[in-house]
This record gives C-alpha cells, structure tokens and sequence, in this order.
C-alpha cells in the first residue's frame, strides 16, 4: 500500500511517538521533510530534516509518526528509523513501518478497531450528582449489560450493546486489557455522544462515548495497549 500511495518528494511530517503520552497543553516537536525514496510497501528512505539550516540527526531505533501529504490525501503510521546515511550527496533516514499505512484521522487520539468485551450500565442520578465532587460515587454490584467493544482510543470508544443509552447519559464500562504485564480490568466513566441502531441487527445499538474524568495514568496505559496491539498485528501481517 506504501508504494501505490505515497511517491517520491511527497511531503512528511514526523513526530516521536513519545506525543502519544504527552501530558495536555504540552508542546508536541514536528519535524517536516520529504521523501526519499519508497523502497517497498514496509520501507522507505526521507531526506533527513533540517532546522535553521542544521541537519536533524533524529537517533536510530528512534519511532515515530508520519503524516504523507500525498496526491490522493493524507495518510498515517508509525515507523521506526533502522539507519542513517548519505546517498548521493543527500543525506537520508531510512525507516521501516511498524503499523498499517491508513488514512488520516484528524482527532486527538486514534481510534483503534478490535473486539473486546465490555460490562456496562447507565449511572444513578446520585452518581452523577457526585462526579465533580471531591468524592464521587460509584455503587458496587448494580447489573451490568454485556457490551462489545469495537474500537478504542485515548480519547473514547465505540460499543455495541443490547440496550439503547440516551445522547449525553453517563455510563460505568468495566472491561480488562491485555497488557504486556498481564491482564488488567479497568473502570471507566464515560459520556454518550451519539447512539443509533445496528444496521440489519435489530434490538442492537451503537454508542460513540467519550472517557470523563479519567486520570492520565490510565488514559496512557489504554495508548499504550492500542500501540502494542498494531506492532503485534503488523507483524502477523508481514509474516
């Protein structure tokens, strides 16, 4: 898919993927540049960037985040720099993906597609009432409904279920992640942005939700298991 996108002197921009867990407000580095040479559909070499006219010597193994400007729009991944050096009087970066080229999403966080299992229920008007207290409430042992996690994100997170929630109700997901120090459950309160029915699936609805009050903590360990999860499934994918 590289080869057939992106060609030679296409703008980039690249980012360490460190922005990922940048703390909010926080200034994220960019560097912009142009491509090389498109190698294959898994490598590439980029003209290595420049600031004030002093070359950018961004260090080996070092990841990072293009954005392609290409003729057919803007395209993402992720990618690692296995080497530096100098070919026809150029100097280059020489960079291998490490997820799936895909078409550019312009959102905070990226939305990443999986399935996974999710407990949920809408929250009491107590627990509501006591979200931007110094102590909310969360009541044990309610009944949850059996949800189905469809794609996840820093940001929120779309699921299908079997109930219908109301735009704007404030829902509890209890659902665990495979992380590389094991399985974890986590605990999330999160806003309904927009719900509408499965197509062709009746009694089933979809639910957009955005996290609420969620500490930075957590919000990286979910960026971090969404990251882990494309380098394992580009791997599948080049073997």
């Amino acid at each position: 898919m590289l080869s057939s996108l992106v060609m030679d002197g296409d703008k980039v921009e690249l980012s360490s993927v460190d922005h990922l867990f940048a703390a909010e407000g926080e200034t994220v580095k960019k560097y912009s540049t142009r491509v090389y040479t498109v190698l294959s559909d898994d490598k590439l070499e980029i003209m290595m960037p420049m600031e004030k006219a002093k070359l950018i010597l961004l260090p080996v193994d070092g990841e990072y985040d293009l954005c392609f400007y290409t003729s057919q729009g803007l395209y993402q991944c992720y990618a690692r720099i296995y080497d530096r050096y100098k070919s026809n009087n150029v100097y280059v970066l020489a960079l291998e993906l490490t997820s799936n080229l895909r078409k550019h999403q312009r959102r905070e966080y990226y939305r990443f597609s999986c399935v996974l299992d999710m407990r949920s229920r809408e929250l009491k008007k107590e627990e509501v009432d006591s979200l931007n207290t110094m102590n909310p409430i969360i009541v044990p042992g309610l009944p949850l409904r059996r949800s189905l996690i469809c794609d996840i994100s820093g940001g929120g997170m779309r699921f299908i279920t079997d109930v219908q929630y109301e735009e704007n109700a404030y829902i509890y997901c209890s659902f665990p992640l495979n992380l590389e120090s094991g399985t974890k459950d986590y605990e999330i309160i999160a806003k309904v942005l927009t719900v509408k029915e499965v197509a062709n699936r009746p009694g089933e609805f979809e639910h957009r939700v955005q996290y609420e009050h969620l500490d930075r903590d957590t919000r990286e360990e979910i960026i971090k298991f969404i990251f882990d999860e494309e380098r394992k499934l580009r791997r599948r994918t080049r073997s």
